[in-house]
């Protein structure tokens, strides 16, 4: 019986250390991101808006350097429907 009850408790602190580990990294993984530290400088390409037009179609908003560019997906084809030239009014999105 003393063999059953030290082997079931080894099992069950090998399985709390290993939950402990594992949240402190999905923890430490959202700090960083929280702080900025997951984005890469100098991305030249981003999605900054999306929006649900019904079930299969979807309006993205790019931002690809200082322009940004409006694309409808999901229909037979994709479709981009234009570009915003910088420094236009409401071509800029704040940041979230």
């Amino acid at each position: 019986m003393t063999e059953t009850a030290s082997l079931i408790t080894a099992t069950l602190t090998a399985a709390a250390a290993l939950v402990a580990v594992l949240a402190a990294l999905l923890l430490a993984g959202r700090a960083a991101r929280a702080a900025g530290m997951g984005a890469r400088a100098g991305r030249r390409l981003a999605v900054e808006e999306t929006l649900a037009l019904d079930g299969r179609r979807r309006l993205l908003l790019l931002r690809c350097d200082d322009r940004s560019l409006l694309l409808l997906t999901g229909g037979a084809q994709e479709v981009v429907l234009g570009w915003l030239p910088p420094g236009t009014p409401g071509a800029e999105v704040p940041p979230r």
